[in-house]
């Protein structure tokens, strides 16, 4: 690997892609090009530069949803603020629950099957365990933002839902 390319023609190799002779490399300015565009408004006034609006700190948040939050008149991710006037709204449940019979029903139920009978009603116990999220997105002001909320119960998708559709409420 450190050894000069023997198929390149010339005498002395140069590592690296080939660069015309005074040309500066990608990203550096141009010699010569001016001064960079800078936006303007009527009569040469220079636009002020454009940040993003901070919440006013009147405001309670109405509402939370994962890492989104609504304030007032606007939607706060960490991507930004947007518009809550005609935001879309949607929720994918992605969460799935599973029954299976604990370990500690098994041992019991071969316990006391040996000592009665009455031991193989240990095998009817049932222990439900839920996994997965509930993908909540947003759509406002020609941005998009989407949070992953973790599913701890049956009910999770429930609770979420009736937090959305207060979200679509207030988005009319």
């Amino acid at each position: 690997m450190s050894e000069p390319n023997p198929y390149k023609d010339g005498a002395e190799y140069q590592w690296g892609p080939d660069q015309q002779a005074g040309a500066p490399g990608y990203g550096y300015p141009q010699p010569g090009a001016g001064p960079a565009y800078q936006p303007t408004l009527g009569d040469g006034v220079p636009v002020p530069p454009q940040y993003p609006p901070v919440p006013q700190g009147g405001g309670a948040p109405l509402l939370s949803l994962g890492d989104i939050t609504v304030v007032g008149d606007q939607i706060i991710t960490p991507a930004g603020s947007m518009p809550l006037k005609g935001a879309v709204w949607n929720a994918m449940d992605m969460s799935r629950t599973e029954e299976k019979i604990p370990t500690v029903a098994i041992v019991l139920a071969i316990v006391f099957a040996l000592l009665c009978l009455i031991g193989l009603l240990f095998l009817l116990m049932k222990e439900k365990q839920t996994t997965g999220f509930i993908q909540v997105t947003v759509t406002s002001g020609g941005r998009h933002h989407t949070t992953m909320i973790p599913a701890t119960g049956p009910d999770t998708i429930h609770r979420v839902m009736g937090q959305l559709n207060y979200a679509r409420s207030l988005s009319m």
